[in-house]
């Protein structure tokens, strides 16, 4: 995918439509744009998407923008996706994998929904097929790696967080390998506006609180996909909830390791079962801010 600064030739050849066309959009503030040195023009990829997803414009050839060439033929829902999902990830097809998951970031489908609907799914039954044998664990562990260089590729595809936006940070404790769950609240967090990172997974209390009082986010999220042992967890993860907290930042925890009893020993401001929970709780927080131009279309 093309990262930098596209010419309104090559957004025009995408579109199907004049070069004077684009530049008129860019004119009337529905194409965010900037001038280089020589004066011409230059449009982020992250802006000519969001237009495509606010105008629902067609995308006449999408290579151009550095695409999968079958991206925003229209017609894609979450429900016709979800088996086609499940099968790139076992097959380890990352193109087709990528091509469906831009095809619903096209069709106006939030990250948050894509990766509730989608890539929770379809990593649990993943899960549930290795446990029964039915896959190998290089499957499983490959559909990881695959799915998050499509979730890369999303996060730099959107626009960037406004300069005023709440930060936010977030990871896993000490003996939690499992990086998706993070690195998907990261991508669905700066599609709401926020500056979110994703530190790492495996880390130390102490080190996650010493971010904390370095950043001081308005939030900071834990992920909790597995534990050591219960004991180490809340060893840990006390101490990073009193730092957190005494600093002003709302801490969000989930994952499939909170079980009920370790739910009842647990504090927090918010468990969410999903990322669309954690964005209706985020709103509570900071309201979204919608895309530059979005108000216009």
């Amino acid at each position: 995918m093309r990262t930098g600064g596209i010419s309104p030739k090559q957004v025009a050849r995408a579109l199907g439509v004049s070069e004077a066309s684009v530049k008129r959009w860019a004119d009337r503030g529905l194409l965010p744009a900037t001038r280089t040195p020589g004066g011409h023009r230059r449009l982020p990829l992250s802006g000519v998407l969001e237009f495509l997803r606010q105008s629902a414009h067609p995308l006449v050839r999408p290579e151009v923008l550095g695409l999968p060439a079958a991206s925003g033929k229209g017609g894609v829902t979450l429900e016709r996706a979800r088996a086609d999902v499940q099968s790139a990830l076992e097959a380890g097809d990352e193109e087709r994998l990528r091509t469906r998951i831009f095809d619903l970031f096209l069709a106006r489908h939030s990250v948050s929904e894509i990766g509730d609907r989608l890539i929770a799914p379809a990593f649990h039954e993943l899960g549930c097929r290795w446990q029964h044998g039915a896959l190998e664990i290089f499957q499983e562990r490959r559909a990881g790696e695959i799915c998050a260089r499509v979730l890369l590729e999303l996060r730099r595809a959107l626009p960037p967080p406004p300069a005023a936006g709440p930060r936010a940070l977030g990871g896993t404790l000490e003996g939690d390998p499992y990086f998706l769950p993070s690195l998907l609240v990261e991508t669905c967090l700066r599609q709401q506006g926020w500056h979110a990172d994703a530190l790492g997974v495996g880390l130390p209390g102490t080190t996650l609180a010493a971010a904390v009082r370095q950043v001081r986010p308005r939030l900071l999220w834990v992920s909790v996909s597995t534990l050591a042992t219960i004991p180490d967890f809340f060893r840990q993860f006390d101490d990073l909830y009193e730092t957190a907290t005494g600093m002003g930042a709302a801490v969000v925890v989930g994952g499939r390791a909170l079980t009920e009893e370790v739910r009842l020993r647990l504090r927090y401001s918010a468990h969410c079962d999903g990322l669309g929970h954690l964005v209706e709780f985020t709103r509570s927080l900071h309201p979204a801010v919608p895309p530059p131009g979005a108000e216009s279309r």
